[in-house]
C-alpha cells in the first residue's frame, strides 16, 4: 500500500475508534483509594488530588448526625456488582451490623457527582460509603481512639480496599477527629429508628425487646481499656450524673462506657438530651 493511502487508512481507522468509544465520569464507586493522604502528615498530598478543598464551612462541628427512618431500599443500589476484580453481594436484609476495621473518607474530587444511590455526594453532609450494607441505612461510626461517634446515612458503595471498610463524608471525619490522618480505626454499628419514640436502636424493630425491658445508654467506645477508664474518670467527676448507673463493659475487645438501667424511653432519652449525645439506647 502506498504510504499516502496508508495513512488515509490510519486516520480513517483512529476517527471509528474514537467515535466508539464512550468516556464515563469518574465517581466515588469507580475507584478504590478515594480518600487517604499519602502519609500522616499535613502535607497536602492527596491521592488523585482529593482532599477538603479551600472552601471549607467553619461551622462543621454544627454538622447533625443524619436520624435514621424507614426508608424503601434502592433497587438498583443493592444488585451483586464487582469492582477492582472483587464482587459484592450487598446485603438487603434488616440484620444488625456490628464491625470493627478502618475508615477513610473522600471529598473534592467527588463533591457533587452521583452516588450508587443516584443522590449527589455532599461532603458536608453525614453520610458515608459501604461496599454492602443496604442503601439506604444508617450507622453509628465511633473513632475507639478518642470514644467519638456519628450517625451517618449510607448511601454509596465503596472503599474498595480490602483494608478499610467504609468511606465517610468529609464532615463525618471531622466529627470523628481523623480528616488530617486520612483513615482511622473505628466501630460500625447499624442502627435503627423506634417506631413511636425518638429513640434509636441497633437492632431493627423484628428484634426490639419489650417495652419493659431495661435500656442502657452508650457513652462512648474505646478500643483500650485505659482510655475507657480516663473517660469514665471525666464523668465520675460531673455530679450531675448517677455514679451507680456508670460502667464500663468488655463487647468483643471494644470498652464501652454504660449508662443504665433505664426503666422507659422517657428518662434515657432525657439523659442522652443532656450529655449531648446521640439517642442510641440499647436493651
Amino acid at each position: 500500500m502506498r504510504p499516502f493511502y496508508r495513512w488515509l487508512w490510519l486516520a480513517f481507522i483512529s476517527a471509528v475508534l474514537v467515535a466508539c468509544t464512550t468516556v464515563r465520569p469518574a465517581t466515588a464507586t469507580q475507584t478504590a483509594k478515594v480518600t487517604t493522604k499519602k502519609s500522616p502528615a499535613n502535607t497536602g498530598a492527596y491521592f488523585q488530588n482529593d482532599g477538603p478543598g479551600s472552601n471549607i464551612p467553619v461551622n462543621l462541628d454544627l454538622v447533625p448526625d443524619a436520624v435514621p427512618q424507614a426508608e424503601p431500599l434502592i433497587a438498583a443500589a443493592n444488585l451483586p456488582y464487582t469492582a477492582l476484580g472483587m464482587s459484592f453481594r450487598p446485603d438487603k436484609s434488616a440484620k444488625p451490623y456490628r464491625k470493627t476495621g478502618r475508615a477513610s473518607w473522600y471529598g473534592k474530587q467527588f463533591h457533587g457527582r452521583k452516588t450508587s444511590s443516584g443522590e449527589r455526594y455532599d461532603m458536608f453532609a453525614m453520610t458515608a460509603a459501604h461496599p454492602t450494607l443496604p442503601i439506604p441505612s444508617y450507622a453509628r461510626v465511633t473513632n475507639v481512639s478518642n470514644g467519638e461517634s456519628v450517625i451517618v446515612r449510607i448511601n454509596d458503595r465503596g472503599p474498595f480496599h480490602k483494608s478499610r471498610l467504609m468511606d465517610l463524608s468529609y464532615a463525618a471525619a471531622h466529627r470523628l477527629g481523623y480528616v488530617n490522618r486520612g483513615s482511622a480505626e473505628v466501630l460500625i454499628e447499624r442502627v435503627f429508628p423506634v417506631k413511636g419514640s425518638e429513640r434509636i436502636a441497633t437492632k431493627p424493630p423484628a428484634m426490639q425487646a419489650a417495652a419493659s425491658d431495661p435500656l442502657y445508654l452508650q457513652l462512648g467506645n474505646f478500643s483500650r481499656l485505659a482510655r475507657a477508664e480516663a473517660e469514665l474518670k471525666k464523668l465520675l467527676a460531673d455530679d450531675s450524673l448517677h455514679d451507680d448507673k456508670l460502667a464500663i463493659v468488655n463487647h468483643e475487645g471494644i470498652y464501652s462506657i454504660r449508662m443504665g438501667p433505664f426503666q422507659g424511653d422517657h428518662e434515657a432519652l432525657a439523659v442522652a438530651n443532656a450529655l449531648s449525645v446521640a439517642p442510641v439506647i440499647t436493651r
